[in-house]
């Protein structure tokens, strides 16, 4: 079976795996004043250190979450409870986190602008300046898009932002491991990050909160600062910490290698007629293609794929066994059919040239399985 969904998630690196289970014997709570809690404390505030060194941030600035969908949730909700009333900027083809987070502060009075993408998926900081207004206090731009691969320029937007006095979110769970990316470095004031994007353990993620930014908590506690309650993980957020610093000292070597990759499989894909790209051809993550399949069921399309033994999807993990098709798909100008009939290809750390070569071909079957 050939693996190409790695958007959705990526397998536990054995490395980060011998890693956790170097301190699997640490179980007190870190809260605990005694020998337990003081270990577990030491390796939550270790693992702590590390993630902010290596993203310019500081040590009180990451919040430990239990996933990419919490800390959006968190970045928005908390900022905006602790404002009390005001605008909101973002985009309509952020991730279903944001969007919900959105929609739910619409039902309780705030005010949200969706910034409309160009039909290759493409968001500009003009868009969000004119969409600025007296009270807005908060903009949320994803770094790189979860769907199309795009990339924004999220530190311009950040700039934007700020010139107005307003506070910049960035869901940068794609892009942290993928591309350079520092706090420090792209301005932005929240972040959202989760380790199973970058081959660490599921159910662990991290909000940075620069300092000063004021959140209300979504559970309430003392844990993290009073940012978020809970008793945290030492284990996962060691695991966190360690494919966080693998992941970005392989990033030059393997960006190179992905792009390579992702060049020949698009170039495999967008061969079989009727096929197109979705996405910007270049400001992209090198290791997605999206591509409509014209004419085809995509249901059909997505079951052949899988059952010729390669694994891709048909969007977002999170949207995965809706009947609806992809938002961002319509609303970058696909029809519901068109956008059902969209596959989405991710690459990884292990594929191999083999794979992908397999996967070109198990496509083109797929699409005349598909068509027939």
């Amino acid at each position: 079976m050939v693996y190409l969904d790695h958007a959705a998630t990526t397998p536990l690196d054995p490395e980060v795996l011998r890693a956790m289970r170097e301190v699997e014997g640490v179980f007190g709570n870190p809260s605990s004043v005694h020998r337990f809690g003081q270990e577990a404390r030491r390796v939550l505030e270790g693992a702590r250190e590390r993630v902010a060194a290596l993203l310019g941030a500081r040590p009180r600035e990451v919040v430990f979450t239990a996933s990419g969908s919490e800390a959006d949730a968190l970045a928005l909700l908390g900022v905006a409870l602790a404002r009390g009333k005001g605008h909101v900027v973002s985009t309509a083809v952020e991730h279903a986190a944001v969007l919900g987070s959105l929609r739910l502060l619409e039902r309780l009075g705030f005010a949200v602008t969706y910034l409309k993408p160009d039909p290759l998926g493409m968001v500009y900081p003009e868009q969000v300046e004119e969409a600025l207004r007296p009270d807005t206090f908060l903009v949320s731009v994803m770094t790189a898009s979860n769907e199309l691969g795009n990339l924004y320029p999220v530190r311009a937007m950040a700039e934007v932002a700020h010139a107005h006095g307003a506070l910049f979110h960035t869901d940068a769970v794609q892009a942290i491991g993928q591309v350079p990316f520092r706090l420090d470095e792209v301005g932005a004031d929240l972040v959202s990050l989760s380790a199973h994007k970058f081959y660490g353990p599921k159910g662990i993620g991290a909000l940075l909160v620069r300092h000063g930014v004021e959140l209300f908590p979504l559970v309430p506690g003392k844990q993290e600062g009073g940012r978020r309650g809970g008793t945290p993980s030492p284990i996962l957020a060691h695991g966190l910490a360690v494919a966080l610093e693998k992941a970005l000292r392989l990033l030059p070597e393997e960006s190179e290698r992905l792009l390579a990759l992702r060049r020949r499989l698009e170039a495999g894909l967008l061969s079989v007629e009727g096929v197109e790209l979705n996405g910007h051809p270049e400001k992209r993550l090198p290791k997605l293609v999206n591509v409509t399949v014209k004419g085809a069921d995509g249901e059909a399309l997505l079951l052949a794929m899988d059952l010729l033994g390669v694994a891709v999807s048909s969007g977002s993990a999170c949207s995965a066994g809706s009947l609806e098709p992809s938002h961002v798909l319509l609303a970058i100008g696909r029809s519901r059919e068109e956008a059902r009939a969209s596959l989405r290809f991710s690459l990884g750390r292990f594929t191999t040239l083999e794979e992908v070569d397999r996967a070109v071909e198990v496509f083109r079957e797929a699409v005349r399985r598909a068509r027939a």
